[in-house]
C-alpha cells in the first residue's frame, strides 16, 4: 500500500511528485544486500519504491554513492572516501559481496526514471560545497526521471537554486538537542538560505510546530528514518512521504 497522500494545494513548482511516496532508505538493503548498493537499489525498483541515497565526492571530482566519510564500516578498506579516486573507489567491494561502490552515474543508469530518487549530498562545514554540487549536477544533466537533491547543509540548496533552479531541492532537518528559541531561529534561517522546495524531517521530532507550519504554507514534508510500524503511523499522521527501512517499509512496498 503506498504512502497516503495529503493536501497539495500549494506545492512548489515541480515538487508535487514528492508526496504520497515511500522511499527506501539507502535502497532496499538487508540480508545480502548492503546499503547504497546496486542490489539494494534494484530491489527497491522491483518493489515499486522510491530510492533515497547518499552521495559524496571522490578525490578526482566524481559523485560516488556512499554514506560514511570513512570506508571501514562497509568495506575491508580503511581511510576517508574523499582521499580515493573514482577508479579506486569503484574497485572496492562492499563487505561480504562482489558489488563495488557505485557512482551516481551508475545509479542513474540503473534507475532510468522508473522510480523517484532522493539524493542526499554529504557535506562538511569546513569544506566548500560547490565541487560536490557541480559533480552531482554534471551527472544529473539530461536525466529524465523524477529526482531531488537534499542536504543538512543549506548551502547545497542555495547552490542548486543559483545554478540549476529547475532541480527540486530539500533541507534535511533534525531538532535533536536543539529545541531552544535560538535553535528555532537557526532552522528558519537555514530554510531561508537553502531556498528549499521541501523538508526532510527527523521522524523522532514529529509532530513539530516548525514542520507543521511549513506544510501549512505548502512545502511537502518527508520524514526519516521510519524503521518501525509505530514510526510509520507517526509519519502518516504528520508528513507527506517517508524515507523508510525495515518494518517501516512493510506497508509501503507495492510488491512482496
Amino acid at each position: 500500500m503506498p504512502f497516503r497522500p495529503t493536501d497539495s494545494r500549494f506545492s512548489p513548482p515541480g515538487a508535487a511528485w514528492l508526496r504520497g511516496t515511500t522511499y527506501a532508505h539507502r535502497g532496499l538493503h538487508g540480508q545480502d544486500r548492503p546499503e547504497n548498493s546496486p542490489s539494494a537499489f534494484a530491489a527497491a525498483i522491483e518493489a515499486g519504491l522510491g530510492i533515497e541515497c547518499d552521495v559524496q565526492r571522490s578525490a578526482d571530482g566524481r559523485a560516488v554513492v556512499f554514506h560514511d566519510w570513512e570506508l571501514e564500516r562497509l568495506t575491508d578498506e580503511t581511510g576517508p572516501v574523499a582521499s580515493r579516486t573514482v577508479a579506486e573507489l569503484t574497485r572496492i567491494a562492499l563487505r561480504g559481496t562482489a558489488e563495488a561502490i557505485p557512482t551516481l552515474r551508475d545509479l542513474l543508469d540503473l534507475v532510468a526514471g522508473r522510480v523517484p530518487l532522493l539524493i542526499e549530498l554529504k557535506s562538511r562545514r569546513e569544506r566548500a560545497v560547490s565541487p560536490l554540487c557541480r559533480a552531482v549536477l554534471r551527472d544529473l544533466e539530461g536525466y529524465p526521471g523524477p529526482h531531488a537533491v537534499m542536504s543538512f547543509d543549506p548551502r547545497v540548496g542555495d547552490w542548486f537554486a543559483g545554478h540549476s533552479p529547475g532541480t527540486v531541492r530539500g533541507l534535511v532537518v533534525s531538532e535533536a538537542n536543539a529545541r531552544t528559541l535560538g535553535a528555532a531561529l537557526k532552522r528558519r534561517l537555514a530554510l531561508w538560505r537553502s531556498r528549499a522546495d521541501f523538508l526532510a524531517y527527523d521522524v523522532r521530532d514529529l509532530p513539530s510546530r516548525f514542520a507543521a507550519a511549513q506544510r501549512a504554507r505548502g512545502l511537502p514534508v518527508l520524514t526519516w528514518t521510519v524503521a518501525t510500524t509505530a514510526l510509520r503511523r507517526r509519519a502518516e499522521a504528520h508528513a507527506d512521504g517517508c524515507i523508510a527501512e525495515g518494518e517501516g517499509l512493510a506497508t509501503g512496498q507495492a510488491k512482496p
